[in-house]
């Protein structure tokens, strides 16, 4: 195989494809949200069941995926998993009641939970520390082009072909991304196309070991006993509930309580989630440009959640304001703040711990933040049936503060332990 300049970035650009796909998948329902609750007289609260079966199996996964990752590699777990949520995506199709769309996004979350672990271990892999959270910042925020493109492209479709087919289109996306996958994708140590050049960039800009001290189970109980693992557990537990708010409740606020149509949801609510692709890459560089200036690579990711945590507030006046334009705006903001964090949170495992447990660790925050995801998102439901969406509002504001606050008290840089009480080490 011809060697290939710059590898490590043309394999995040398919990570960051394979998270637009993701997205897609997911996002089709929350932009059909509208259109299949008044078909089937769906409540809020039922509305609330279907998506949180989708997190629950998620956040399972995104632990048991993490695991997997790390036992099987990045290669033929994404494999398998993009099979499964493709398929998973297609027989949404068929659905035809409550149970059967909560059994067939409970599957869907099963597959989607593998994608964020594996693109972390292919992080800390194929990148130095110095270039690692502009390269989850990329792949990121594939999050939030999925989410910009989903809503015009499934509006689109259902528009022309029936709801439906939005569900099988968005499975055929999956199956020819995983050709490009096979072809380009292979363990750092045995990848043909690699340069000696770029191997020895990446070998040369590790901070973090290649391997545990512990090997076996060993090495996964003793990352329960570490602060660090905590700082970004708690940490993503309390911001990514936000983002599932805005992913799953944005489409129907807006129709709700801004009056909007189909074709104008798919018009508009696609820009909070460009707003995050910008916050993703915002977060990386950020955090790029403040190591290169000589800053330790844990204080700098600190200083990005830091700043990163106030335009989160944003949210609180959005639902104030008589403007839906004007709101929108606000939320865009808000999900920018909560995007440049969210980059910080998946690029802190990759900096923290050995190659052989980054995707476990990310597992484990993912498990936290989906079942902190599921809990607000029923929260929601219950709320909005009974009184608005403002409480929700509320909470999305001012929950992250806290997630900001445990990462500073709980993360230690190991490679420079900080002076006595000092937070942002």
């Amino acid at each position: 195989m011809r060697q290939i300049k710059h590898l490590r970035w043309w394999i995040v650009w398919v990570l960051f494809a394979s998270t637009v796909l993701n997205y897609i998948s997911r996002q089709t329902l929350s932009v059909l949200a509208p259109v299949i609750t008044r078909e089937f007289h769906f409540s809020h609260a039922d509305y609330s069941h279907i998506v949180s079966a989708f997190q629950i199996s998620y956040a399972i996964m995104f632990l048991l995926g993490g695991i997997l990752v790390d036992i099987i590699g990045p290669r033929l777990s994404l494999t398998l998993a993009i099979i499964w949520w493709s398929l998973a995506s297609m027989f949404t199709s068929f659905a035809n009641s409550l149970r059967s769309f909560e059994l067939f996004r409970f599957l869907l979350g099963m597959g989607e939970g593998c994608n964020w672990p594996a693109a972390g271990r292919v992080a800390a892999e194929w990148f130095p520390a110095k270039e690692r959270g502009i390269a989850v910042g990329i792949y990121d925020s594939g999050s939030s082009i999925g989410a910009v493109v989903a809503p015009p492209l499934v509006a689109i479709v259902a528009a022309k072909f029936g709801w439906r087919y939005t569900f099988i289109a968005s499975g055929i996306l999956g199956f020819l991304w995983l050709i490009l996958w096979l072809i380009s994708y292979r363990p750092l140590e045995k990848h043909p196309a690699l340069t000696l050049e770029e191997r020895t960039l990446i070998e040369a800009g590790r901070e973090a070991p290649t391997n545990s001290r512990q090997q076996g189970v060993g090495k996964w109980l003793c990352l329960l006993k570490q602060s660090n693992v905590w700082g970004v557990v708690i940490g993503r537990a309390l911001t990514d509930p936000i983002w599932w708010f805005y992913v799953f409740w944005l489409p129907q606020y807006l129709s709700e309580v801004r009056g909007f149509s189909l074709k104008q949801i798919g018009m508009f609510a696609w820009i909070p989630f460009l707003a995050s692709d910008i916050g993703n890459l915002t977060g990386g560089f950020c955090s790029a440009y403040l190591i290169k200036r000589g800053m330790p690579v844990i204080r700098a990711r600190k200083w990005v959640c830091v700043v990163s945590s106030l335009p989160v507030l944003a949210g609180i006046p959005a639902a104030l304001t008589g403007n839906a334009y004007l709101a929108i705006a606000l939320i865009s903001f808000a999900v920018w703040g909560y995007a440049s964090w969210a980059t910080m949170g998946l690029t802190l495992p990759c900096d923290l711990f050995p190659q052989d447990v980054v995707a476990s660790v990310t597992g484990l925050s993912g498990l936290a933040a989906g079942a902190a995801g599921t809990a607000f998102t029923l929260i929601v439901g219950v709320l909005v049936d009974k009184f608005s969406y403002f409480p929700a509002f509320i909470a999305a504001g001012l929950i992250p503060l806290l997630g900001t606050v445990s990462v500073l008290a709980l993360i230690r840089d190991p490679q420079n332990p900080p002076a006595a009480g000092a937070l942002i080490s």
